[in-house]
């Protein structure tokens, strides 16, 4: 993208181009994207009923599970519906204000799942290295306490970079978003300004989230994987594990393809634009569609009202 001499103040709108070089196909890039959504709501909300719904699942493990789900909802609904619009209907044009309500939305529910995991983690932790102080530890109290300060982490840390694109950058060479929603770099770099702090603000907020959580997570599998392995009976020992399988599963996929992202974006330069784009945007998809699969595929509980209730319409 060519860069003009002419600087524009404070624009009140922006254009997404969707994927740059791949203009001409893009209905159908929206297909994939637009079925990874319908399963991902599919799959949540049906999780959410489920957990909702059942008394016996009324606990912080599940409780957990049902705010990822809600989290999982919001993500995708805040960047799936302008993208296809983009992709099907050249809706491209997009509110300054909007733009950056989506771009603190987006980064807001990602810190929120990220915290979520690591609640997750802690959960799993003290079910299996003290279960008989459980019950007195994880109090429906202590998990609405979590619940709230996940969410004012997120927003607390993300709104500042915020706050500094809409105050400090005001001249932008050009309006047009090379990108298929509002990403925090692709913004910056619109600016005429210097974007360093803007830069140094996003990384600073990626890794005291990421950094911070991926190590405590770490350390609380490390010492399940202790305290399992010290089990004296293989059906014990089977039984502790299952219960963490499909945590470890999100929380790979969770922050692989976070880091993968990442890496490429900063260190890919030879790698083509729309490549970048593509895989962000995917990046973005993927969780919210494959958690609800992993849930309802690895956790005894959830399959058992899920068989449920498919076999109950069956009969009726």
């Amino acid at each position: 993208m060519s860069i003009s001499n002419v600087t524009i103040f404070m624009p009140s709108v922006l254009t997404l181009i969707g994927v740059p070089g791949l203009e001409s196909v893009q209905c159908w890039i929206g297909v994939p994207f637009c079925a990874m959504y319908l399963i991902a709501m599919i799959g949540n909300f049906l999780l959410l009923i489920i957990i909702i719904s059942e008394r016996s699942l009324h606990q912080p493990m599940y409780i957990f599970l049902g705010m990822l789900g809600v989290t999982d909802i919001a993500l995708s609904t805040s960047i799936v519906p302008k993208m296809l619009g983009i992709f099907w209907f050249h809706v491209t044009e997009i509110y300054f204000d909007s733009c950056l309500l989506q771009m603190w939305l987006i980064h807001t529910f990602q810190c929120t799942e990220s915290g979520i995991l690591l609640a997750m983690a802690l959960d799993r932790y003290v079910a299996i290295c003290y279960p008989l102080r459980y019950a007195a530890i994880f109090s429906h109290k202590l998990v609405t306490q979590i619940a709230a300060m996940v969410t004012l982490r997120a927003a607390i840390l993300v709104t500042p970079c915020l706050m500094l694109i809409k105050i400090r950058l005001q001249f932008y060479h050009t309006t047009v978003i090379s990108h298929s929603y509002c990403e925090h770099m692709a913004v910056v770099k619109l600016a005429a300004e210097n974007i360093r702090v803007n830069k140094i603000c996003g990384l600073f907020v990626a890794f005291t989230v990421a950094g911070l959580d991926i190590v405590l997570i770490t350390l609380s599998y490390i010492q399940i994987f202790i305290t399992v392995f010290r089990l004296p009976q293989k059906e014990a020992r089977l039984k502790a594990f299952n219960t963490c399988v499909a945590h470890i599963c999100v929380f790979l996929q969770f922050y692989s393809l976070g880091f993968f992202s990442f890496f490429a974006h900063r260190f890919g330069s030879h790698i083509p634009p729309y490549i970048h784009i593509l895989f962000s945007s995917t990046y973005l998809l993927v969780p919210p569609f494959l958690n609800p699969l992993v849930y309802g595929a690895k956790t005894k509980q959830i399959r058992v009202h899920i068989v449920k209730i498919f076999c109950s319409k069956n009969l009726l």
